[in-house]
């Protein structure tokens, strides 16, 4: 395949889904009303001055902290920017419980049952493992406690587990859309592509990673070919088998789902082996967790996937200002930049006060859940990632999927994406639309968007 033909199909793959390429892409959702965060109202009725309790579970310690860090990191900063303006309209200061998601399901479980009956929260947010979220999401429904899940964003969740949601939210993008995403940047970078080794960490997250990824894939590149699947158990610290069966295979292109701490040990023990030059490398979450975690010895070229949710540097801050003013103070108070969990955490603090905010207006004085929600359902806000609106059909977040290419730049003491390089794909054309069936209604696909992208995604031809 010559030069100009890999520029045609790489116009045809951005084409297909109103992706673009560069740092000046900046997409809308292109659905319902967007909102400032920061936007003032005046309150209406009496407020009482009672804080507003909040339950965080996340990753505080262990390899996963490197995701759960910046989350509560993130929450902290809005918790203390709206306290500083008097509290949630201007009277309820926000007061936040932690707990370490590390403890496990069933002691996630027990502990959010102990905020809510004990503590008496009156929100719930953070959680980040896939495994989490749906076993959280019917207890929440069942004990009626608003929860706003920063990530844990299987499709299952709202396929399966919680089907009808009311009480519970996610504001980040879901799962299939993070293989997706992978399998679009690749083709757009590399569709001479064939021959795909997987390593993906053994639990629902990587499955999902690994399916949708060669899903996707299939359709936009003729002759794919998986060669080499590895399964580490998540929390694994030597990768040699792992390394030596990939390069074993021969492959034209790696797609890693692991992340976190894992990444890490991964991508240092590879650099080791010679990988990343005997073979491309996308990656859904290498850029995951705080950017300093990575150091500069970590390969320029590689896709470095951040969950198709945010990094730091996109939007650009001459395109978005909301970005570069959340990175500013970000980086005042943590000494850090921020990662997608940031993000997901800040916002879901300030998707919940614009809420408060318009239930007030609507019915007077401190809104009852029913009201709150009822302004979740189809609201829109500006965020750091750009637009991200929570469609009333399932309670999911959406906002335009990014990947890029890492690239060591000037000014910064790791690796972060070449401007020119980022693939920015409007996330309506990649997810399955309202009222698509899910699992178990007309098919038995795994999700929703994989029964969608198998029966309406063209495939592409030899």
């Amino acid at each position: 395949m010559d030069q100009e033909q890999m520029n045609q199909d790489r116009r045809g793959f951005l084409k297909q889904f109103g992706a673009t390429v560069g740092a000046a892409s900046l997409g809308a959702a292109g659905l319902g009303t967007v909102h400032t965060a920061n936007a003032a109202v005046k309150p209406k009725g009496n407020i009482p001055d009672r804080p507003i309790k909040v339950g965080h579970i996340t990753f505080l310690t262990g390899a996963a902290e490197l995701l759960g860090g910046p989350g509560q990191r993130g929450h902290v900063l809005a918790q203390e920017e709206i306290n500083a303006q008097g509290g949630l309209l201007g009277k309820r200061k926000i007061e936040t419980i932690f707990a370490d998601e590390a403890a496990g399901t069933d002691s996630n479980v027990k502990e959010l049952r102990r905020m809510k009956l004990s503590e008496k929260i009156d929100l719930f947010t953070g959680v980040i493992s896939s495994g989490n979220t749906p076993a959280l999401g019917p207890v929440s429904e069942e004990l009626k406690v608003l929860t706003l899940f920063n990530d844990g964003c299987t499709d299952f969740l709202f396929d399966k587990a919680v089907p009808n949601p009311k009480y519970i939210f996610r504001v980040t993008n879901i799962q299939s859309a993070d293989g997706v995403t992978a399998a679009i940047g690749a083709a757009t970078h590399w569709p001479k592509a064939r021959r795909i080794a997987s390593i993906q960490p053994d639990y629902s997250y990587g499955r999902n990673v690994f399916e949708h990824f060669v899903l996707a894939l299939g359709k936009l590149v003729p002759g794919v070919e998986v060669v080499s699947e590895s399964w580490p158990k998540l929390g694994t610290t030597d990768f040699t088998s792992h390394i030596t069966k990939i390069l074993s295979a021969k492959p034209d292109l790696l797609v890693a789902g692991v992340w976190g701490g894992d990444y890490v040990a991964f991508y240092k023990q590879a650099l080791r082996y010679g990988v990343f030059d005997k073979m491309k490398v996308a990656t859904t979450l290498a850029f995951g967790g705080y950017p300093h975690a990575i150091g500069k010895d970590h390969p320029e070229g590689v896709l470095a996937g951040v969950h198709a949710n945010y990094h730091f540097l996109h939007p650009s801050a001459e395109r978005w200002p909301i970005n570069k003013g959340f990175v500013e103070r970000y980086y005042k108070r943590w000494k850090e930049y921020p990662s997608f969990e940031s993000d997901g955490a800040y916002i879901a603090l300030y998707l919940y006060k614009q809420a408060v905010e318009k239930a007030n207006q609507l019915v007077g004085g401190w809104p009852e859940d029913e009201a709150i929600i009822a302004m979740l359902e189809g609201a829109g806000i500006d965020s750091p990632a750009g637009y991200l609106y929570i469609r009333a059909d399932n309670h999911q977040g959406y906002k335009d999927a990014v990947t890029g290419l890492s690239k060591n730049l000037p000014g910064y003491d790791f690796p972060v994406w070449d401007p020119n390089s980022i693939v920015s794909i409007p996330i309506r054309n990649i997810t399955a639309p309202p009222a698509w069936p899910k699992p178990g209604q007309g098919h038995n696909e795994s999700t929703a968007a994989a029964d969608w992208i198998k029966k309406t995604w063209p495939q592409a031809k030899a």
